[in-house]
């Protein structure tokens, strides 16, 4: 016997939560997750800020709808603020003023800051390291547990169903219905929803279709103590302009990460040597400070598609096959939007009147494009 719905998600990172918590609106939605507990990979590992001016024009755009969510979000979602407001700064060496100049060419809300300016704001940086730096003043740090979370109670409330410790093994398409089987049950509903994160081109090939090319990359980050006489709860987060590596407050902490993009096949991903080192070496060269411990260290996988844009869309080879992937870096931070838009193509539907503007960009995240 297959448990019947309208829509089964597979995938319960932000991505597929937030899917399923929108669709349950106006649709009997499961939602299966392979792991123990949602959230468990990219979305539990990530770097957790919000960052408008972060990632090509699509993913911007995406994100500046998602931002009324963050600040302001439905009542009865979350107990806890989703935002706290948190500045960024682009930091550039003298050899990287080009790339600086460059990026606030595509963003003109940024500020420009003289290296003196950018070493008063975070007083860890080097004044012989910094030349110039860009502020970004309308990120902050998000509470992803409270997010992911939030979405999951609004699909109980709405009568959808996680089910963790369901991996998928096989998906057929038979009368006009997808049979999903798990290693211990079946399921059977018209539309699929892939959001698998870093396994999306494997759900797909069970399916019976090639990938869409999307490809995990590995990213590390480690936690290092604040250095002695510093309060580091209103320091900037700070980002290479190239993305070489970035830092920010974490907890009472600091996170540091070297930025990687290594290639990984879909795993649990565990952090490497040289790329712990790695952090550490950029982060000490940035600012002259010596890291004598690292207190916790991790990685996770961010996953891209080759023009490094969402998809989002039905894939136009078989029938009720929906794809929501190749979220990169940027998943938490514009999973309110991609959420409308995903429920909004799915159900044929207006998105709800604060994310109207999500219909602007269904064609640039369309997976047709990524087909031959």
């Amino acid at each position: 016997m297959h448990e019947r719905a309208d829509i089964l998600v597979i995938g319960a990172g932000i991505a597929g939560s937030s899917a399923a918590a929108e669709l349950a609106a106006d649709a009997s939605v499961i939602l299966l997750e392979g792991e123990s507990h949602p959230g468990y990979h990219a979305t539990g590992r990530s770097a957790a800020f919000f960052a408008p001016a972060y990632g090509n024009s699509v993913v911007r755009g995406l994100t500046g709808v998602s931002e009324p969510f963050f600040r302001h979000p439905p009542p009865d979602f979350s107990e806890t603020a989703l935002l706290r407001p948190r500045d960024c700064l682009f930091i550039a060496r003298p050899e990287q003023l080009p790339q600086l100049q460059s990026l606030q060419e595509e963003n003109s809300a940024l500020q420009w800051f003289s290296g003196e300016a950018a070493v008063q704001a975070q007083p860890l940086l080097s004044a012989d390291y910094v030349a110039a730096a860009l502020r970004d003043g309308h990120g902050g740090d998000l509470d992803v547990d409270a997010i992911l979370q939030g979405y999951l109670r609004l699909l109980r409330r709405r009568g959808g169903r996680l089910l963790a410790r369901e991996q998928v093994t096989a998906l057929q398409r038979v009368a006009g219905c997808w049979q999903v089987q798990t290693e211990r049950s079946s399921y059977r509903a018209p539309v699929v929803v892939n959001a698998a994160g870093a396994w999306v081109d494997s759900i797909a090939m069970l399916a019976g279709l090639a990938g869409v090319g999307i490809s995990p990359m590995r990213r590390t980050a480690v936690l290092i103590d604040v250095p002695a006489g510093h309060d580091c709860s209103d320091w900037p987060m700070v980002v290479d302009v190239d993305e070489e590596f970035y830092f920010k407050p974490d907890a009472g902490q600091l996170l540091i990460s070297p930025a990687d993009e290594t290639p990984s096949p879909a795993c649990d991903a565990q952090p490497e040597e040289l790329d712990v080192a790695l952090a550490v070496d950029r982060f000490e060269r940035a600012t002259g400070v010596e890291v004598s411990r690292v207190n916790h260290r991790w990685a996770g996988l961010r996953s891209f598609a080759p023009d490094q844009t969402f998809v989002v869309g039905f894939d136009p080879r078989v029938p009720g096959f929906f794809w929501l992937a190749g979220q990169g870096g940027y998943g938490v931070q514009s999973a309110p939007a991609m959420a409308q838009l995903a429920a909004s193509l799915i159900t044929a539907s207006a998105p709800a009147s604060p994310f109207a503007g999500v219909m602007a960009y269904k064609e640039a995240v369309a997976p047709e494009r990524l087909l031959d």
